[in-house]
């Protein structure tokens, strides 16, 4: 699965330039780097929401993006019929909720939910339809641990059961630990490292990352808008 290569300016500042990168199915990416490395940015060129340099899609034709941004959107209805809105499945809106533990809240008004449920209600709607690669931006942001922790099974789930390539932008080093197979580095809107999890974060070729992994190897905080 390639994506081509793009860059982002704004006001006449170069934010974002990222190469072409090639994903492989049934594989989680995670997307890391500190405030302002432009993962975010990443994310919302990539899957349309703003506009690159140059127009045009950027992922190889016949391939599906399914995107989660940071902010999510809850619909003025029951939070069951919000998830329905990804297919019309009820079955599959059941076994979504029951995987996130939301399904006593079915017949709930979804603006009356928490930020943390808000999230899980959103992820249970984009899941509902399986994409060559899904594209989620802190999905886990505003959940506990509990709801951080359900929502990474099922993320696993379906990656493994969808076969798609999975792109997971997350502040937090742990779960970047806990999820990844492979890292993308960014840092001041560059992708400077992308390999193996294990060689990335044991072996970083540059400085930049090694200061990174220094910096908030230890905590929780990488970072949470990029």
């Amino acid at each position: 699965m390639k994506i081509q290569a793009f860059s982002k300016t704004y006001e006449g500042r170069r934010v974002l330039e990222v190469p072409e990168l090639e994903l492989e199915g049934g594989k989680i990416y995670c997307v890391i780097g500190a405030n302002g490395s432009g993962k975010s940015t990443f994310a919302k060129v990539l899957a349309g929401a703003v506009p690159a340099d140059e127009p045009g899609r950027k992922l190889e034709k016949g391939l599906s993006l399914g995107y989660m941004p940071q902010k999510n959107y809850a619909f003025r209805m029951s939070v069951k019929n919000n998830i329905l809105l990804g297919k019309r499945d009820p079955r599959r809106a059941e076994e979504l909720m029951a995987e996130l533990d939301i399904e006593q809240l079915a017949d709930k008004r979804a603006r009356q939910l928490s930020g943390g449920e808000t999230a899980r209600m959103a992820l249970a709607r984009l899941t509902m339809r399986d994409f060559d690669i899904l594209l989620l931006d802190e999905p886990t942001a505003a959940m506990d641990m509990e709801g951080s922790l359900l929502a990474e099974k099922l993320m696993r789930d379906y990656c493994r059961r969808s076969g798609c390539a999975l792109l997971l932008i997350t502040h937090s080093l742990q779960q970047a630990r806990r999820m990844a197979e492979e890292l993308l580095f960014f840092h001041r809107g560059r992708l400077l490292e992308k390999g193996e999890k294990s060689k990335l974060l044991n072996a970083p070729a540059g400085t930049e990352l090694r200061r990174f992994l220094d910096f908030y190897g230890s905590g929780e905080d990488g970072g949470a808008e990029g």
